[in-house]
């Protein structure tokens, strides 16, 4: 959209102010303030930047500023971005996504119960993820402005180095599940030290803002009247890093998943930010029952980071009435806040058996189907519904609770639920099989990722990981339920 008059005058202001000032002190300080921080950014990512755009503009700050040594630095780094495609040279809008895809895969291979044939590759995931875990805090953190890093996993690779959440997040609960398998006797190698893991926590607890949810780089600093300054046409909501529920869900997840290994580390922490956090995503529900997705296409992802974020939460009891267990009213809650995410996702199944998201609900906040309407459904958004519906556990027994205040609401219609859930998952899982291809492949299908409304994201492993851990999870229940 084009910017707003008060962006006109400000830069109409500013663009005034820059002959004025050409020659002042306040110039040349303010140029020494900015090349400080380049220079800083550069060296505490070993010349990577947290992105392409200001990789490109550091670069060339380095060479007019007459920083030769600094612009000989940043050349061999350019071919992290550098990606040769089907329709030739393109730069990627990242250095990868190494940890991210490497955290999921080892959950999807772990969901498979295919220990014995996928140890060599969890092997040697793990290597890469505890080589990949951040070691240190940049220095002089409030100087320039920076989170704590020290046992954070970032996005791609441990030069890049930026700390994120919902990477952090990943990463822990990755290691945490191959710790696990060390114990049905799986060599996955040495579990990382407890010690690395608490550093995990540490970051994970930090990343917490006042609202209970967690944003992506760090905590939410300004407010969002800043955003009459974006200065980008294309990009919506970037001036300020705001909470999301797909960050916060998976630091409630890898916390939940730590106080199962070790109960006793920070535990009121621990305590406290699950509770937030859980308030944090019930506020953010819809009035259909979805949350909106910030990070992928795009309600039917968030659905599934939200029932796996109110899932992480332990169930209070309050004790039994009769024959009745009674649970807490923050328990029912999310109990309702789960099963109406699933009636909107049981809505939305495709005649197929799958499920298919547009791009376009991105864009307009609104869910749009796939087009055209007989288009095979999308493997990812399928895979991603059908984790949603059992990380939501809805079979639990809501049907003891009828007549019982508050919890009517929650039992009623259950046992429709539970003849509904079973289809759909059926359905979905045989979609799935469906669309393998000979060699064990699934195909590439539209775009799955998204960041900033408008800019799409390509994860190419999507198409195998999800299917897999969805597969994988849906045998697991057929064993439950046998």
């Amino acid at each position: 959209s084009p910017p707003p008059p008060l962006q006109d005058a400000l830069w109409y202001t500013m663009d005034c102010l820059e002959d004025v000032l050409h020659h002042s002190f306040v110039r040349r300080w303010a140029n020494e303030e900015v090349l400080r921080h380049v220079r800083y950014e550069d060296e505490n990512t070993r010349y990577i930047d947290i992105g392409p755009v200001n990789k490109v503009i550091n670069m060339l700050v380095r060479y007019f500023a007459g920083d030769m040594d600094g612009f000989r630095m940043h050349i061999p780094r350019i071919y992290d971005y550098l990606w040769v495609a089907e329709d030739g040279m393109k730069m990627q809008g990242y250095n990868g996504s190494q940890l991210w895809d490497t955290a999921f895969a080892v959950q999807a291979l772990s969901s498979t119960g295919l220990h014995i044939d996928c140890a060599r590759a969890i092997y040697r995931a793990h290597t890469y993820m505890k080589e990949t875990q951040v070691r240190e805090d940049c220095p002089k953190l409030e100087r320039y402005y920076r989170h704590i890093s020290k046992g954070a996993w970032p996005f791609s690779t441990r030069d890049h180095g930026w700390p994120i959440s919902d990477c952090t997040a990943e990463g822990l609960k990755a290691c945490l599940g191959m710790g696990g398998l060390l114990n049905v006797g799986i060599d996955v190698g040495m579990m990382l030290p407890i010690e690395r893991l608490r550093d995990a926590v540490d970051v994970i607890l930090s990343f917490q803002n006042s609202n209970g949810g967690c944003a992506t780089y760090e905590n939410t600093r300004s407010f969002e009247a800043l955003e009459l300054i974006n200065p980008a046409e294309t990009f919506g909501d970037i001036i300020v890093d705001y909470s999301y529920v797909e960050c916060t869900s998976a630091c409630m997840q890898a916390l939940g998943a730590f106080s199962k290994f070790d109960a006793l580390y920070r535990c009121a922490h621990v305590a406290s930010f699950l509770r937030r956090a859980e308030q944090y995503i019930l506020r953010n529900q819809r009035d259909d029952g979805s949350w909106y997705g910030s990070w992928g296409v795009c309600f039917t992802y968030a659905i599934w980071f939200g029932c796996c974020g109110l899932s992480a939460v332990p169930r209070k009891t309050l004790g039994k009435m009769g024959a009745t267990q009674r649970f807490a009213p923050q328990t029912v809650k999310g109990a309702l806040a789960m099963r109406r995410a699933i009636i909107f996702l049981l809505d939305r199944q495709r005649a197929d058996g799958g499920w298919g998201e547009s791009y376009l609900s991105c864009q307009d906040k609104v869910y749009s189907q796939i087009e055209p309407p007989d288009a095979p459904s999308h493997i990812v958004m399928t895979s991603w519904a059908m984790l949603a519906m059992m990380q939501a556990n809805i079979a639990w027994d809501t049907t003891c609770l009828a007549g019982v205040e508050p919890y009517a609401e929650l039992a009623s219609d259950a046992e429709n639920l539970a003849r509904r859930v079973p289809q759909a998952l059926a359905a979905g899982a045989r979609f799935l099989m469906h669309m393998q291809e000979r060699n064990g492949d699934w195909p590439q299908q539209s775009i799955s990722g998204v960041f900033n409304r408008n800019c799409m994201i390509s994860y190419s492993q999507y198409r195998n990981i999800f299917p897999i851990w969805a597969l994988g999870e849906f045998k697991k229940a057929l064993k439950v339920q046998s």
